[in-house]
């Protein structure tokens, strides 16, 4: 198995549909707020997680109807990251399954870069036992993303999260499986507490083939408490329902010859397409972290 994210490089190929990402969602229409004011208000690392699969007209919709309560995280005048995710998993791919099969204990592991800053974190996910997301985060070198090598920092940090989170798996047992590419926009209500975000331009990368999202559709993904947010009564509102996807999960059901047949997969083959792997471009601007 090959991910070609391993090591990260400045390419100089054109940079990926921001601008056509951020005016289809109007985003221009949104306050701004730093990102120091929405880690104040809605850091949210142990949370509910609730995704939506709909299309881009809905969600510009949806910002039309947050725009008295929600902020956008603007960077020196940039709404969108381009976010890149390196995902570690066993050989048999243990993490896949796990969550194929609605283990209590569910999880993750990745490297993620934010591409514009050259900030990069390992990041591992889990499941508590009342269900809530709850993610860990050690920040890395960019140099690092793609790679968990042991003896590192980073090797004991995801050791001693697994662990801690009744995990019988050790960074030693993983490798990396898959690579996830995206643009982001992050909208919070500072008030509340609530954020969410909008992910267009999805792509998923293994052996030398793509997964890619249909362009006319955006993930949303509401980050709160166990009650439902505004955000979530809009997008009922709107027609959408709640789905249980997960952007590793469905591209390496696409992507791995003899997986066994699922409801992900279903979903995945009327929103995606696959083809040959093209290089995802990498954007770069000034130094700051996104939520």
């Amino acid at each position: 198995m090959t991910v070609t994210s391993a090591a990260y490089s400045d390419t100089t190929a054109a940079a990926p549909p921001r601008a056509g990402f951020a005016e289809l969602l109007d985003l221009d229409g949104l306050r701004p707020a730093s990102l120091a004011e929405i880690d104040a208000a809605a850091a949210l690392q142990h949370r509910v997680d609730r995704k939506y699969l709909i299309p881009a007209l809905s969600a510009a919709q949806l910002i039309g109807a947050l725009d008295n309560t929600h902020h956008v995280l603007d960077i020196n005048g940039r709404r969108t990251t381009e976010y890149r995710s390196t995902y570690f998993d066993t050989p048999h791919l243990a993490a896949w399954r796990a969550h194929m099969q609605g283990r209590r204990r569910r999880w993750k592991v990745r490297t993620r870069l934010y591409a514009e800053d050259r900030l990069c974190r390992m990041e591992v996910k889990s499941k508590d036992g009342r269900g809530a997301t709850v993610k860990h985060a050690h920040t890395v070198d960019a140099d690092a993303y793609g790679r968990l090598e042991p003896g590192t920092e980073s090797a004991a940090f995801v050791d001693r999260v697994l662990s801690v989170s009744g995990i019988d798996i050790t960074a030693a047992d993983l490798t990396p499986a898959g690579e996830v590419c995206y643009l982001r926009a992050a909208l919070a209500d500072l008030e509340a507490g609530t954020r969410l975000t909008l992910d267009g331009a999805l792509t998923c990368h293994r052996d030398g083939r793509t997964a890619a999202l249909n362009p006319e559709y955006v993930l949303v993904e509401t980050k709160g408490t166990a009650r439902p947010a505004p955000a979530d009564r809009h997008l009922l509102a709107l027609g959408a329902r709640p789905v249980s996807i997960s952007k590793y999960i469905v591209g390496l059901s696409l992507l791995v010859p003899g997986l066994p047949d699922n409801n992900v997969r279903h979903l995945a083959r009327t929103r995606f397409h696959t083809g040959p792997h093209t290089e995802t471009p990498t954007a770069r601007t000034g130094r700051n972290t996104p939520a």
